[in-house]
């Protein structure tokens, strides 16, 4: 059984411009151990998927206008405030994208991390430093002791990112939901951020939830990938099949924008137009105005997505008919 099971999951946001459809109808599951990559381009839900699950939408203007979010038996988006409170940062943890602003500039770096621990952890002050100390010299941070006493502006970024691992370590969750945890940071403190997130999952023993818009993080680290575009998903599969033979031409323009893989002397590959306003009704694929080939039947009605092999799902009407390989 699944820990994590979300069904047709739709956040909307009222605003005086009009309703934005930020998440449509998402439905995913994670297992116990697993490491599952949410990935897109800016805007595409993934972060709103997140902060729904964890309960931490603003309302209003968001909303949570259907679904479900099933943690162990539990509805995450329909049970009752203490019941929320007692999972969130105890059972399942989130790493906020930005660092800086996730922590508060007035509290020492002690305070923030032992703050979980005095919530759910039934533990004296004392016992509390004590686990964080150990905690943030888990996470590479020389000298906790001292350190601890700190204010976040007195660490670097990729220091600030690590406190932040630990705040959300420190509980020993079931569920590590990790909100884009290397944006901004240069390659080397990124390489030590993604092998210490792989060393305290086998660790703990954790389901992680990995959201990028970096196919290269992903296919190193996360054991299956879902593919979102316009609050939907269009594509879920094993990393290894999902980069072997992608079935919806957006996750091969994704892995087309890969630097990387770019023939050298080639000009990099963009994908054309931007993304859709979600505001407004789209009758058919979402991503139809951008796709190479894009048909009548693309637009006439949204795609569902469709198993075509065991575990590899897809929402591309023409699938069967194209040819996706470079």
């Amino acid at each position: 059984m699944p820990l994590l099971t979300v069904t047709d999951l739709r956040t909307h946001f009222h605003t005086r411009n009009g309703v934005y459809r930020a998440v449509d109808g998402a439905s995913f599951s994670v297992e116990r151990g697993e490491t599952l990559g949410i990935v897109g381009e800016s805007g595409s839900g993934k972060s709103v998927t997140c902060y729904s699950i964890m309960g931490l939408i603003p309302q209003p203007p968001g909303r949570i206008e259907g679904g479900s979010a099933m943690f162990d038996g539990v509805d995450l988006l329909r049970c009752p405030p203490t019941v929320a409170r007692s999972i969130r940062g105890k059972r399942v943890s989130m790493i906020f994208q930005d660092p800086m602003t996730s922590l508060n500039p007035f509290m020492r770096v002690s305070e923030q991390v032992i703050e979980p621990l005095m919530i759910h952890g039934g533990v004296s002050r004392k016992q509390a430093l004590a686990r964080a100390q150990e905690m943030l010299e888990a996470v590479g941070i020389n000298d906790a002791a001292q350190r601890m006493r700190s204010y976040p502006h007195e660490f670097s970024g990729g220091m600030r990112q690590r406190v932040m691992i630990a705040m959300a370590l420190v509980t020993r969750p079931e569920l590590l939901i990790a909100d884009e945890p290397t944006t901004a940071l240069d390659v080397t403190v990124q390489a030590q951020i993604l092998e210490l997130i792989r060393t305290m999952q086998r660790e703990l023993g954790m389901a992680v939830i990995f959201v990028t818009h970096d196919l290269g993080i992903v296919a190193g680290l996360c054991d299956r990938v879902q593919v979102m575009y316009a609050g939907r998903i269009v594509e879920n599969a094993s990393t290894e099949d999902l980069f072997r033979s992608p079935l919806h031409p957006y996750t091969r323009a994704l892995q087309r924008s890969i630097p990387g893989l770019q023939p050298k002397g080639r000009e990099l590959f963009t994908i054309p137009g931007l993304p859709p306003d979600v505001s407004k009704r789209m009758d058919g694929c979402a991503f139809a105005e951008r796709c190479g080939f894009a048909a009548d039947p693309c637009r006439a009605a949204v795609p569902s997505l469709v198993e075509a092999q065991p575990g590899h799902w897809h929402a591309c009407v023409r699938s069967a008919e194209i040819d996706l390989e470079p």
